[in-house]
C-alpha cells in the first residue's frame, strides 16, 4: 500500500509491474541456453588460442608481479606450473559448463576459475581491461538457470533439449548480462570526462593524440600499423564526430536497459564503435566485434506477456 507521501509504487502497481515483464519477463530457458552456448565456445576458442602466451606469462620473473583484484590473496606468484594446471583446467570445466554437463557444479566453478584466471593475467606487469565483460558474462550464466536447455543436464532430465515452460529466472539472464555490458561502458565513458578536459574530450584532439602515439609506439617496436590512421589522421573534423559518438555510445549505455530497441541500437553503435578502432588504430576488442556480446540484447524464444 501507498502511504501518506510515499513516492514509492507499491509492488502491485502498474509501473511496478512494467519493470518487471521488461527486466525479468517469463520466457523460455532456450532464451539463456544459447547465450550460454555462444559465450562458452567464444571463451573456448579465444582462451585456448592464448594457451601459450599465458604459458610465457605464468614464466616470468617474481618482480614483474603485482596482484590484482582476486589474487590480492596472493603475497608472490603461483609456480608456473600450478598457475598453467589452473588455466587448463579452467578451459575444461568451460568445456563443460558449455555442454552443461552438471552446471549446479560446473557453472559457478567456470565464473570462479574465468575470474581468477584473468584476474592472474592482469597481475603481470600491464591491467588490460578488453576480458572484464567476457568474464562477468561468464560469472552470469554460471551462477543462473542458463543450462535448464540445449544441455546434457536438461537431455537427462526433461528428455529433451527445448523445454517448454515459462519462468521469469530465464528471462532474468540477459538482462543481467546487459546490466554487466552497461557498467563497462558507462565507467569507461566516465573515465573519460572526469578527465582534465571533461567534456572537451569530444572535441576529438585526445584521441588523435592516442593514434599518433599508438603509430609511433609500433613504428619504434617494429609493428605494423594500419594505414587507416595514418591517412584519416588529418581529417580533424572526422575524429571529433567518432570522439562524440564514443561518448554518446558509453555516457548511453544505461539507457540500453529502458528499452529493447535502444538497446538494440546501442548494440549496434558499440559493435560499430569497435569495428572502428579495428580499423584505425588497429586495436580488436575480439569479444565485442564478434557480436556475441551483445546477444543479450537479442533475446530468443518466446516470452509470456504481462
Amino acid at each position: 500500500m501507498n502511504g501518506a507521501g510515499n513516492t514509492f509504487p507499491s509492488f502491485d502497481s502498474p509501473a511496478f509491474q512494467k519493470a518487471v515483464d521488461l527486466l525479468r519477463p517469463a520466457a523460455q530457458p532456450i532464451r539463456p541456453a544459447v547465450l550460454r552456448v555462444a559465450t562458452g565456445i567464444f571463451s573456448a576458442v579465444h582462451n585456448i588460442r592464448r594457451r601459450a602466451m599465458f604459458r610465457r606469462l605464468h614464466a616470468q620473473d617474481a618482480s614483474q608481479f603485482t596482484p590484482v583484484g582476486v589474487v590480492k590473496i596472493l603475497k608472490k606468484p603461483l609456480p608456473p606450473r600450478v598457475a598453467d594446471g589452473i588455466f587448463d583446467a579452467a578451459q575444461a570445466v568451460n568445456i563443460a559448463a558449455t555442454l552443461g554437463v552438471g552446471h549446479k557444479f560446473t557453472g559457478p566453478l567456470n565464473a570462479a576459475l574465468q575470474l581468477w584466471t584473468i584476474s592472474y593475467r592482469n597481475s603481470w606487469t600491464m591491467l588490460l581491461h578488453s576480458d572484464n565483460m567476457l568474464t562477468m558474462h561468464q560469472m552470469v550464466l554460471g551462477t543462473t538457470r542458463s543450462a535448464d536447455a540445449l544441455s546434457l543436464d536438461s537431455l537427462l532430465r526433461d528428455g529433451t533439449l527445448f523445454p517448454q515452460r515459462y519462468h521469469r529466472a530465464y528471462g532474468a539472464v540477459p538482462t543481467a548480462m546487459n546490466v554487466a555490458t552497461v557498467v563497462v561502458y558507462f565507467i569507461s565513458g566516465m573515465a573519460k570526462v572526469r578527465g582534465p578536459l571533461g567534456l572537451k574530450w569530444a572535441g576529438g584532439d585526445v584521441l588523435r593524440g592516442q593514434i599518433a602515439v599508438d603509430g609511433m609506439r609500433k613504428d619504434l617496436f617494429g609493428s605494423t600499423k594500419p594505414e587507416a590512421g595514418a591517412a584519416l589522421y588529418r581529417q580533424k573534423e572526422l575524429f571529433t564526430v567518432m570522439a562524440v559518438v564514443s561518448l554518446a555510445v558509453e555516457l548511453g549505455a544505461p539507457l540500453s536497459l529502458v528499452n529493447r530497441r535502444l538497446g538494440q541500437l546501442f548494440a549496434a553503435g558499440a559493435w560499430g564503435m569497435h569495428v572502428g578502432i579495428r580499423i584505425i588504430m588497429g586495436i580488436k576488442f575480439k569479444y565485442n566485434i564478434s557480436g556475441v556480446s551483445y546477444l543479450p540484447y537479442f533475446p530468443i524464444g518466446p516470452q509470456l506477456p504481462r
